[in-house]
């Protein structure tokens, strides 16, 4: 069953779990399961995605119950009314701790053309650990708030690559050793990056709403063996 955090008549905002294709794509190759198939028959009605999450990545995903309000919530990500708040490891501790990437982003394929992308970044808790990697006897990662600006194509994942600070558990854009360490070190075998908050106007009511999803047990429990807390703001 999926987790459902919010639902009523117009939408449903749903906690995806990390590894699960959202629908079919050439994108997600041999998929078996898809989380639109899964929640048309949870619900055992007619969904539409207003948005997408990559299939590595979890958290909350903003679902409507109609053709009408899928478009209206597809106008509001496009002018950009929509604010969305992604948790994420990286390797190192990013400098400045707090910053914007401003780094135009091709669409899905790379030799597309390039639009404007920005992705702002805080960082929220920094590690040092005790394990050699290459030439360095420690390893330094940071938990980070990333907060897009725009929606391009794996925009944080590019963004945070660009500036040498990749998400870890990232196949494609990020470092394999660090990537293998943590399954070897810390059993985490999934990508670092959920959608924790999303904040948008309800498409009928106009009332605004916030949904947060709650991290995983394979996120929160690197997060508490690292000593990282989540301070509500």
């Amino acid at each position: 069953m999926l987790d459902i955090l919010y639902q009523d008549d117009a939408l449903i905002t749903v906690n995806k779990p990390a590894n699960l294709a959202v629908h079919r794509s050439k994108m997600v190759g041999n998929a078996e399961e898809f989380l639109i198939d899964l929640l048309r028959e949870q619900v055992g009605d007619s969904v539409y995605l207003a948005h997408r999450l990559d299939r590595a990545t979890s958290g909350v995903l903003l679902i409507a119950r109609s053709k009408e309000v899928a478009a209206a919530l597809g106008e509001q990500f496009m002018g950009r009314a929509v604010h969305k708040q992604y948790l994420v490891v990286v390797r190192g501790w990013p400098e400045p701790a707090e910053g914007v990437i401003d780094y135009p982003l091709p669409g899905s394929r790379e030799t597309g053309p390039r639009r404007e992308a920005r992705t702002r970044y805080r960082q929220l808790a920094t590690i040092e650990v005790p394990i050699e990697l290459g030439r360095y006897p420690q390893q330094r990662y940071a938990l980070l708030l990333a907060e897009p600006e725009s929606g391009r194509f794996r925009q944080i994942r590019k963004h945070l690559a660009h500036i040498h600070h990749p998400v870890i558990g990232d196949c494609q854009h990020g470092r394999g050793d660090h990537n293998r360490l943590y399954k070897q070190h810390f059993g985490c075998h999934r990508m670092l990056l959920h959608a924790w908050r999303i904040r948008f106007a309800h498409p009928l009511t106009g009332a605004a709403l916030e949904i947060e999803a709650p991290l995983d047990a394979a996120y929160a429990g690197l997060l508490d063996r690292f000593g990282w807390t989540l301070e509500e703001e």
